[in-house]
């Protein structure tokens, strides 16, 4: 056998074994650019995969992190994959696609990827007020039809108990909301969706439902949060002194009815240049709060930016606001555009929220634009 043919062979063997021991090992890939999750308070995946994504192989993780070592165990893919978490085709019927105990797994979807999400025990918990934000992150951009937060009632331990639909109160959430509107972050965008809580201390958790605008996708969030209280007791506790007003609506029916008096002037004869119009919708309620939501609408003429004022009857007070500079003076909230979404084509609407304290009740309703 000439020498060139020996190396041949020697070098072609080596290039097997090379090859043969690169196919032995499992190199995780980062994690997908798509889709999203929630990113603060963490997603119990998005957290494994935070905090340990880098080490994922350290024994340390069994003692310092067992719930996220168990996961980990489970599936990888899970935490490498963390924005997978969602199913399709549900139509809002989130209660009929995923039963009680399956809720952080999105009722075992993508083949039970993330069943390990499910798993009852002492999950890494964020210390928060009880007034936080819900960070949202959209890889993909592809904005919101809505996005709900619940947090579990007041004596649900997430330590010893799977979580259940019944478990849940709806308390927050904001409606359609297109990606441009959103804050830009790390490749993607990001939304906060503010929660206004009263008197809330020790562990719960957060369950958050995306619907993605691009089509009929849904995403669920399981965040465990440990609350250490909050400054917001007093002004949420104050309405039931100031409640009776909030009740004499009887007497003060005529100004919630005069909206629909006022709002003639603006849609029936052809508006004003610069004119607009503002429609209020209460988004939901709960114990000492609400969420409104307001429609802006431009006239037959663009704008550059609008103002609107609202009147409530009685002591509601303004927590947090989005798409729009929310404050409040005595029974008024006064709303102005964001830089974004102050400009409107004749005709074209946007959209704006906030979170209130007291009862809810119509406020009458007034928007002032300019050109």
């Amino acid at each position: 056998m000439s020498s060139s043919l020996r190396i041949r062979i020697l070098v072609s063997g080596l290039v097997g074994v090379v090859v043969a021991t690169l196919a032995a090992v499992v190199i995780p890939a980062g994690p997908a650019s798509a889709h999203g999750n929630v990113t603060g308070p963490a997603s119990r995946n998005y957290g494994c995969y935070e905090r340990w994504g880098s080490k994922f192989q350290d024994p340390a993780m069994a003692t310092e992190d067992p719930m996220c070592w168990q996961a980990w165990q489970a599936n990888p893919s899970a935490m490498w994959n963390w924005n997978g978490l969602f199913r399709e085709g549900v139509a809002g019927n989130h209660q009929a696609a995923i039963p009680d105990g399956q809720l952080c797994s999105a009722g075992r979807t993508e083949s039970g990827r993330y069943n390990a999400m499910d798993t009852v025990g002492d999950w890494k918990a964020a210390s928060v007020g009880n007034n936080f934000n819900v960070r949202l992150f959209d890889g993909a951009l592809h904005g919101a039809d809505y996005i709900r937060v619940y947090v579990t009632k007041p004596g649900f331990n997430p330590v010893t108990t799977a979580l259940k639909w019944s478990d849940l109160n709806l308390v927050s959430q904001i409606g359609n909301t297109p990606a441009a509107q959103w804050q830009t972050a790390n490749g993607g965008v990001q939304i906060d969706v503010p929660v206004a809580l009263s008197g809330r201390t020790g562990r719960a958790m957060v369950y958050t439902i995306w619907q993605a605008s691009h089509l009929d996708q849904s995403y669920y969030f399981c965040s465990d949060v440990n609350f250490s209280g909050g400054s917001t007791t007093p002004p949420v506790t104050t309405p039931p002194a100031t409640t009776p007003p909030v009740t004499t609506p009887p007497v003060t029916t005529p100004p919630v009815t005069t909206p629909p008096v006022t709002t003639p002037p603006v849609t029936t004869p052809p508006p004003a240049t610069g004119a607009c119009s503002a429609t209020y919708a209460v988004g939901s309620t709960w114990s000492g709060g609400f969420q409104g939501d307001v429609t802006v609408k431009a006239g037959t003429s663009a704008i550059k930016g609008w103002t609107v004022k609202l009147t409530y009857p009685g002591s509601q007070t303004v927590q947090q606001g989005w798409n729009a500079t929310v404050s409040a003076s005595g029974t008024t909230v006064t709303a102005a555009n964001a830089s974004y979404n102050g400009a409107l084509s004749a005709g074209a609407t946007t959209n704006f929220g906030f979170i209130g304290s007291g009862t809810s009740s119509t406020p009458a309703v007034t928007c002032t634009a300019t050109v």
